[in-house]
């Protein structure tokens, strides 16, 4: 099963349930070497499931002193699709190692 780091809306409940229509059950890690930066997001969709204009959004700094605390979810494939069709052309998904060790997928900004 795919592993992805939440950082942000998909950690919301109402977010999980219109998306993937239930609610994700996950565990507490840090990703290092990112900063949170917003992006203002203008989809319709996207406005409606989160409820929210500004959304953060992973940017790669490469200083590993830089921690971003967040959500490790258990997705199927499925799911993963899913969130990919959530999230808008500003993110890419990309994967990372967390401070854990665990390999996962996180949705950091589209360079």
């Amino acid at each position: 099963m795919p592993l992805l780091f939440s950082y942000g809306t998909l950690q919301q409940r109402e977010v999980q349930l219109a998306n993937f229509g239930r609610e994700l059950n996950g565990s507490k890690d840090l990703l290092q070497g990112y900063i949170v930066a917003e992006i203002e997001i203008t989809d319709a969709r996207v406005l409606r499931e989160s409820g929210k204009a500004m959304h953060p959004i992973l940017r790669y700094s490469g200083n590993i002193a830089n921690e971003v605390s967040g959500t490790v979810f258990n997705l199927t494939d499925a799911e993963l699709a899913q969130a990919d069709d959530y999230e808008v052309e500003a993110y890419v998904r990309i994967q990372v190692t967390l401070q854990s060790g665990t390999q996962c997928w996180i949705y950091a900004e589209a360079i």
